[in-house]
C-alpha cells in the first residue's frame, strides 16, 4: 500500500487479507473487540493484514508455519493458536503437516508448549472433522 492511502482504505485491504487467511475466526476476534478496543482491531486488521500478511515475501501457508511456531513458543496463546490453526489449514497446510511443525517445536520450546499446542489442533481438527490424522510410522535412528 503506498503511503498515501487513507485509513480506511488500509483497513479495507486488510481486511480482504484477513478474510483469505483467517476467514470467519479472524473477523470473530475483530467483532470481539467491538465494545473495548476497536482501535486494537483496526491495527490488527490494517497493519497486521494489510501490511504485515499482504507482502509477497512469504506465501501464505509459510507465514502460517512462522506464526505457529511463533505462538507454540509463546505459549498462553492458545486462543490466537486456534484461529491460526484454522488459517493454516485455510492456506493450503494438511494436518499432518501442521503436527509435525507443532512436533518440531518441541526441541526449541518444549514438550509442554508443544502439547498445549497439539491438543488445540485436536481441537480445531475436530471440528473440521479431520481426526484421526494419518500420520506416517515413526522411523528408528537406523532407517533416517
Amino acid at each position: 500500500m503506498s503511503e498515501n492511502t487513507t485509513r480506511e482504505e488500509r483497513f479495507a485491504h486488510g481486511l480482504g487479507v484477513l478474510r483469505k487467511v483467517d476467514g470467519e475466526a479472524g473477523q470473530r476476534v475483530i467483532d470481539s473487540l467491538a465494545d473495548i478496543s476497536p482501535e486494537l482491531a483496526h491495527q490488527i486488521v490494517s497493519w497486521g493484514f494489510g501490511e504485515i500478511y499482504a507482502r509477497p515475501e512469504l506465501a501464505p501457508r509459510d507465514r502460517q508455519l512462522v506464526t505457529l511456531g511463533m505462538l507454540t513458543a509463546l505459549g498462553g496463546c492458545e486462543p490466537q493458536l486456534e484461529v491460526h490453526i484454522n488459517a493454516a489449514l485455510n492456506v493450503g497446510l494438511t494436518p499432518e503437516q501442521i503436527v509435525e511443525a507443532l512436533l518440531h517445536s518441541a526441541g526449541y520450546c518444549g514438550f509442554p508448549k508443544a502439547l498445549n499446542a497439539t491438543f488445540v489442533a485436536k481441537k480445531v481438527f475436530a471440528e473440521r472433522g479431520l481426526l484421526p490424522v494419518g500420520q506416517q510410522p515413526t522411523r528408528d535412528a537406523t532407517s533416517a
